[in-house]
Protein backbone atom coordinates (compact mmCIF):
# COMPACT_ATOMS: atom_id res chain seq x y z
CA UNK A 1 0.00 0.00 0.00
CA UNK A 2 1.07 3.19 -0.92
CA UNK A 3 2.07 5.73 1.86
CA UNK A 4 -0.40 8.94 1.99
CA UNK A 5 -0.10 12.03 0.80
CA UNK A 6 0.90 14.37 3.25
CA UNK A 7 -1.37 17.59 3.39
CA UNK A 8 0.31 20.72 3.57
CA UNK A 9 -0.55 23.88 5.95
CA UNK A 10 -2.90 25.61 3.47
CA UNK A 11 -2.18 29.22 2.82
CA UNK A 12 -4.63 31.94 4.58
CA UNK A 13 -5.72 33.63 1.35
CA UNK A 14 -6.83 30.77 -0.66
CA UNK A 15 -9.95 29.63 -1.16
CA UNK A 16 -9.75 26.18 0.37
CA UNK A 17 -9.68 28.03 3.87
CA UNK A 18 -12.15 30.91 3.37
CA UNK A 19 -14.50 28.76 1.68
CA UNK A 20 -16.60 25.66 2.23
CA UNK A 21 -16.74 22.66 -0.22
CA UNK A 22 -19.92 21.32 -0.46
CA UNK A 23 -20.18 17.57 1.43
CA UNK A 24 -23.14 15.91 1.79
CA UNK A 25 -23.93 12.84 4.70
CA UNK A 26 -23.25 9.67 3.28
CA UNK A 27 -23.52 7.86 6.85
CA UNK A 28 -23.81 8.52 10.39
CA UNK A 29 -23.33 5.68 13.10
CA UNK A 30 -23.87 6.22 17.05
CA UNK A 31 -20.67 5.58 19.18
CA UNK A 32 -21.73 6.40 22.59
CA UNK A 33 -24.87 7.91 24.06
CA UNK A 34 -23.62 11.48 22.91
CA UNK A 35 -21.08 10.85 19.72
CA UNK A 36 -21.90 10.04 16.24
CA UNK A 37 -19.51 8.84 13.57
CA UNK A 38 -20.22 11.00 10.25
CA UNK A 39 -19.08 10.15 6.78
CA UNK A 40 -18.71 12.74 4.25
CA UNK A 41 -18.62 12.59 0.62
CA UNK A 42 -17.89 15.42 -1.74
CA UNK A 43 -21.55 17.02 -3.26
CA UNK A 44 -19.08 16.86 -6.71
CA UNK A 45 -18.26 13.46 -6.60
CA UNK A 46 -15.00 14.38 -7.03
CA UNK A 47 -12.07 13.09 -4.60
CA UNK A 48 -11.66 14.43 -0.61
CA UNK A 49 -8.92 16.48 -0.47
CA UNK A 50 -5.78 14.36 0.97
CA UNK A 51 -5.11 14.47 4.87
CA UNK A 52 -2.02 13.77 7.29
CA UNK A 53 -3.25 12.23 10.24
CA UNK A 54 -3.78 14.58 12.82
CA UNK A 55 -5.28 17.37 10.55
CA UNK A 56 -8.67 18.84 11.41
CA UNK A 57 -11.04 20.88 8.97
CA UNK A 58 -13.59 23.00 9.59
CA UNK A 59 -17.25 22.35 9.09
CA UNK A 60 -19.70 24.74 8.28
CA UNK A 61 -23.19 23.60 9.13
CA UNK A 62 -25.73 26.06 7.03
CA UNK A 63 -27.67 28.59 9.01
CA UNK A 64 -26.45 27.32 12.45
CA UNK A 65 -21.98 27.78 12.51
CA UNK A 66 -19.27 26.08 11.81
CA UNK A 67 -17.00 24.07 14.55
CA UNK A 68 -13.20 22.91 14.27
CA UNK A 69 -13.38 18.65 14.14
CA UNK A 70 -10.66 16.50 13.96
CA UNK A 71 -10.59 14.12 11.14
CA UNK A 72 -11.06 10.57 12.98
CA UNK A 73 -10.67 8.18 9.16
CA UNK A 74 -7.83 6.62 7.47
CA UNK A 75 -5.50 8.70 5.82
CA UNK A 76 -4.60 5.98 3.27
CA UNK A 77 -8.13 5.68 1.83
CA UNK A 78 -9.40 8.50 -0.21
CA UNK A 79 -12.73 8.57 0.76
CA UNK A 80 -15.13 9.22 2.84
CA UNK A 81 -13.95 11.92 5.01
CA UNK A 82 -14.59 10.67 8.70
CA UNK A 83 -15.18 13.29 11.67
CA UNK A 84 -16.05 11.73 15.28
CA UNK A 85 -18.21 14.10 17.05
CA UNK A 86 -19.56 14.51 20.47
CA UNK A 87 -22.94 16.35 20.58
CA UNK A 88 -21.74 19.10 23.09
CA UNK A 89 -23.03 22.80 21.54
CA UNK A 90 -25.43 23.75 19.46
CA UNK A 91 -23.49 23.33 16.01
CA UNK A 92 -22.53 19.38 16.87
CA UNK A 93 -25.59 18.87 18.27
CA UNK A 94 -27.29 19.94 14.89
CA UNK A 95 -24.58 17.60 12.81
CA UNK A 96 -25.44 14.47 14.81
CA UNK A 97 -28.87 14.92 14.17
CA UNK A 98 -28.19 14.94 10.38
CA UNK A 99 -30.20 12.82 8.06
CA UNK A 100 -28.31 10.77 5.03
CA UNK A 101 -27.97 13.13 2.08
CA UNK A 102 -27.69 16.45 4.28
CA UNK A 103 -25.45 19.38 2.76
CA UNK A 104 -22.52 20.44 4.92
CA UNK A 105 -19.51 22.74 4.66
CA UNK A 106 -15.95 21.71 4.68
CA UNK A 107 -12.62 23.85 4.68
CA UNK A 108 -9.45 22.27 5.00
CA UNK A 109 -7.55 19.96 6.20
CA UNK A 110 -5.39 22.16 8.60
CA UNK A 111 -3.05 22.02 11.12
CA UNK A 112 0.51 20.12 11.88
CA UNK A 113 -0.06 16.09 11.83
CA UNK A 114 1.17 13.57 13.76
CA UNK A 115 5.05 12.92 12.60
CA UNK A 116 4.27 9.06 11.98
CA UNK A 117 6.53 8.80 8.65
CA UNK A 118 9.19 10.07 10.69
CA UNK A 119 8.62 7.63 13.20
CA UNK A 120 9.83 4.62 11.32
CA UNK A 121 12.07 1.94 13.00
CA UNK A 122 10.52 3.29 16.96
CA UNK A 123 8.22 1.97 18.87
CA UNK A 124 4.94 3.87 18.72
CA UNK A 125 2.93 4.68 21.72
CA UNK A 126 -0.16 5.80 21.64
CA UNK A 127 -2.38 7.10 25.13
CA UNK A 128 -5.82 8.56 24.45
CA UNK A 129 -8.13 9.87 27.24
CA UNK A 130 -12.00 9.36 26.18
CA UNK A 131 -13.23 11.62 22.68
CA UNK A 132 -8.81 12.07 22.29
CA UNK A 133 -9.16 8.59 20.84
CA UNK A 134 -10.62 10.14 17.78
CA UNK A 135 -7.48 12.24 16.31
CA UNK A 136 -5.13 9.69 17.54
CA UNK A 137 -7.01 6.81 15.33
CA UNK A 138 -5.70 7.91 11.78
CA UNK A 139 -1.71 7.70 13.27
CA UNK A 140 -2.87 4.27 14.69
CA UNK A 141 -4.44 3.26 10.93
CA UNK A 142 -1.27 4.66 9.20
CA UNK A 143 0.91 2.65 11.37
CA UNK A 144 -0.28 -0.58 10.84
CA UNK A 145 -0.98 0.42 7.26
CA UNK A 146 2.93 -0.02 6.98
CA UNK A 147 3.10 -2.17 10.55
CA UNK A 148 6.56 -3.89 8.93
CA UNK A 149 8.13 0.26 8.95
CA UNK A 150 7.20 0.25 12.95
CA UNK A 151 8.46 -1.77 15.76
CA UNK A 152 6.31 -2.39 18.66
CA UNK A 153 3.01 -0.60 18.85
CA UNK A 154 1.06 -0.07 21.44
CA UNK A 155 -2.33 1.87 22.32
CA UNK A 156 -3.79 2.66 26.01
CA UNK A 157 -7.01 4.22 26.14
CA UNK A 158 -8.37 5.67 28.94
CA UNK A 159 -12.26 6.77 29.84
CA UNK A 160 -14.83 7.50 32.24
CA UNK A 161 -16.70 4.00 32.37
CA UNK A 162 -17.36 1.22 30.01
CA UNK A 163 -19.98 3.16 28.16
CA UNK A 164 -17.66 5.89 27.15
CA UNK A 165 -14.98 3.90 25.35
CA UNK A 166 -15.44 5.01 21.81
CA UNK A 167 -15.17 2.85 18.83
CA UNK A 168 -15.80 -0.28 20.99
CA UNK A 169 -16.29 -2.69 18.42
CA UNK A 170 -12.98 -1.52 16.63
CA UNK A 171 -11.10 -1.46 20.05
CA UNK A 172 -11.71 -5.31 20.12
CA UNK A 173 -10.58 -6.59 16.75
CA UNK A 174 -7.42 -4.58 17.11
CA UNK A 175 -6.97 -6.66 20.15
CA UNK A 176 -6.91 -9.36 18.55
CA UNK A 177 -4.06 -8.63 16.09
CA UNK A 178 -0.80 -10.53 17.27
CA UNK A 179 1.38 -7.17 16.33
CA UNK A 180 -0.31 -4.28 18.12
CA UNK A 181 -0.64 -4.52 22.00
CA UNK A 182 -3.96 -2.68 23.36
CA UNK A 183 -4.61 -1.85 26.77
CA UNK A 184 -8.04 0.41 27.89
CA UNK A 185 -9.09 1.48 31.66
CA UNK A 186 -11.93 3.28 33.05
CA UNK A 187 -12.14 5.54 36.03
CA UNK A 188 -15.13 4.06 37.63
CA UNK A 189 -17.02 0.52 36.74
CA UNK A 190 -19.66 -1.66 37.88
CA UNK A 191 -19.58 -5.65 38.58
CA UNK A 192 -19.87 -6.79 35.05
CA UNK A 193 -16.88 -4.89 33.87
CA UNK A 194 -13.76 -7.31 33.49
CA UNK A 195 -10.91 -4.61 32.38
CA UNK A 196 -8.58 -2.29 34.37
CA UNK A 197 -10.13 0.22 36.86
CA UNK A 198 -7.61 3.54 37.20
CA UNK A 199 -6.53 6.35 35.00
CA UNK A 200 -4.92 5.88 31.60
CA UNK A 201 -1.56 6.87 32.91
CA UNK A 202 -1.20 4.23 35.24
CA UNK A 203 -1.20 1.74 31.74
CA UNK A 204 1.87 3.49 30.74
CA UNK A 205 4.95 1.57 33.23
CA UNK A 206 3.22 -1.62 32.08
CA UNK A 207 3.18 -0.95 28.79
CA UNK A 208 5.49 -3.27 26.26
CA UNK A 209 7.55 -0.65 24.63
CA UNK A 210 11.36 0.07 24.48
CA UNK A 211 11.43 3.90 25.92
CA UNK A 212 14.99 4.19 24.57
CA UNK A 213 13.90 3.70 21.00
CA UNK A 214 9.98 5.06 21.55
CA UNK A 215 7.90 7.95 20.46
CA UNK A 216 4.62 8.82 21.85
CA UNK A 217 1.66 10.63 20.52
CA UNK A 218 -1.11 11.64 23.13
CA UNK A 219 -4.48 13.30 23.01
CA UNK A 220 -7.40 13.70 25.76
CA UNK A 221 -7.89 16.52 28.39
CA UNK A 222 -5.07 18.93 29.06
CA UNK A 223 -4.91 17.53 32.59
CA UNK A 224 -4.86 14.09 31.41
CA UNK A 225 -2.15 14.96 29.06
CA UNK A 226 -0.19 16.47 31.77
CA UNK A 227 0.06 13.64 34.24
CA UNK A 228 0.73 11.22 30.65
CA UNK A 229 3.55 13.25 30.08
CA UNK A 230 4.82 12.91 33.37
CA UNK A 231 4.57 8.82 33.09
CA UNK A 232 5.91 9.02 29.83
CA UNK A 233 9.65 11.34 31.25
CA UNK A 234 9.39 8.82 34.01
CA UNK A 235 9.36 5.64 31.78
CA UNK A 236 12.32 7.30 30.20
CA UNK A 237 10.83 8.30 26.98
CA UNK A 238 12.85 11.57 25.10
CA UNK A 239 10.68 14.75 25.77
CA UNK A 240 11.57 15.62 22.39
CA UNK A 241 9.52 11.85 20.93
CA UNK A 242 6.39 13.06 22.99
CA UNK A 243 3.69 14.92 21.00
CA UNK A 244 0.31 16.31 22.20
CA UNK A 245 -2.56 17.39 19.89
CA UNK A 246 -4.12 19.74 21.89
CA UNK A 247 -7.82 20.70 21.25
CA UNK A 248 -8.73 24.33 21.87
CA UNK A 249 -11.62 26.06 20.49
CA UNK A 250 -10.76 27.31 17.28
CA UNK A 251 -12.45 29.41 15.16
CA UNK A 252 -10.77 30.75 11.70
CA UNK A 253 -8.48 28.12 11.28
CA UNK A 254 -5.64 30.24 10.10
CA UNK A 255 -4.38 31.92 13.26
CA UNK A 256 -6.32 35.77 12.59
CA UNK A 257 -8.87 35.62 15.13
CA UNK A 258 -6.71 34.64 17.81
CA UNK A 259 -9.63 32.70 20.10
CA UNK A 260 -7.33 29.32 20.14
CA UNK A 261 -3.61 31.48 21.17
CA UNK A 262 -1.65 28.94 23.28
CA UNK A 263 1.10 30.66 25.01
CA UNK A 264 2.95 32.87 21.31
CA UNK A 265 1.45 29.77 19.38
CA UNK A 266 -2.01 29.31 18.07
CA UNK A 267 -3.60 26.15 17.92
CA UNK A 268 -4.85 26.23 14.48
CA UNK A 269 -1.83 27.35 12.62
CA UNK A 270 0.54 26.11 15.13
CA UNK A 271 -0.79 22.77 15.74
CA UNK A 272 -2.80 20.64 16.54
CA UNK A 273 0.08 18.80 17.07
CA UNK A 274 2.85 19.89 18.99
CA UNK A 275 6.35 18.64 19.93
CA UNK A 276 6.83 18.64 23.95
CA UNK A 277 9.52 20.86 24.18
CA UNK A 278 7.74 23.73 21.69
CA UNK A 279 4.57 23.96 24.65
CA UNK A 280 5.86 22.49 27.53
CA UNK A 281 6.29 25.80 29.75
CA UNK A 282 2.46 26.99 28.52
CA UNK A 283 1.43 23.32 29.47
CA UNK A 284 2.21 23.86 32.96
CA UNK A 285 -0.63 26.77 32.86
CA UNK A 286 -3.57 26.58 34.17
CA UNK A 287 -5.76 29.11 31.64
CA UNK A 288 -3.36 29.75 29.20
Amino acid sequence: MAPPVSAPAIPIGSSAALVPRLFRLRRSRRELRDAWTLELDPADGASTAPFSAGQFTMVYLFGIGEVPLSISGDPLKASPLVHTVRAVGSVTRALCALKRGAAVGVRGPFGSPWPVAGCEGKDVVLVAGGMGLAPIRPALYDVLGRRKKYGRVVLLVGARTPQDLLFERELERWRRRVDLEVRATVDSAGDDWRGEVGVVTTLIPRASFEAARAVAFVCGPEVMMRFAVISLLDRGLAPESIYLSMERNMKCAVGVCGHCQFGPTFVCKDGPVFAYPRIEPFLRIRGV
